[in-house]
């Protein structure tokens, strides 16, 4: 397995796992969040995947967007299925990128993301990706296990 390889496996273990949590949320706790200030379960969602789209432009961009018009910003949350159904050409056009890319891409291509505080080189920025979506997952375990809802095991 080659380094591309791995961040791809990265991403894709990620991802299977944050569906895990995903599908083990009660539809009537979706709307649930722990405090006033805190993303609902599904705003949570939405943000996961709405994120992995921007950082996808952003890639190709090779730095921060100077606007941004997201997809999700006036679809409505019905169900998660539908949800991943919206966002899997997202999802699959992403992967491909990465796929395109080859080992020396991950040291010498930087992502220029100064207006919020960074320039990486793309292999860093893969893994703060995948990163961010792990986070989120913990996250909603957390919310989970305060809500009083029984949490999925992720690891397998």
């Amino acid at each position: 397995m080659n380094s591309v390889e791995a961040i791809v496996h990265n991403l894709n273990e990620v991802r299977r796992r944050s569906i895990l949590v995903w599908e083990s949320i009660p539809d009537e706790y979706m709307d649930w969040r722990p405090d006033s200030e805190a993303m609902s379960m599904k705003e949570m969602i939405r943000h996961i995947l709405d994120s992995e789209h921007y950082y996808h432009l952003a890639l190709l961009n090779k730095g921060s967007l100077e606007s941004y018009e997201s997809p999700y910003e006036t679809r409505v949350f019905t169900t998660l299925q539908e949800e991943l159904n919206f966002s899997e050409p997202y999802r699959n056009a992403f992967i491909h990128t990465i796929k395109a890319y080859d080992q020396e891409d991950l040291t010498n291509i930087q992502i220029d993301r100064s207006d919020v505080g960074y320039v990486r080189a793309l292999g860093d920025m893969l893994m703060r990706i995948a990163y961010h979506e792990a986070v989120h997952a913990g996250q909603l375990l957390d919310y989970m296990r305060t809500a009083g809802l029984k949490r999925p095991k992720i690891w397998d």
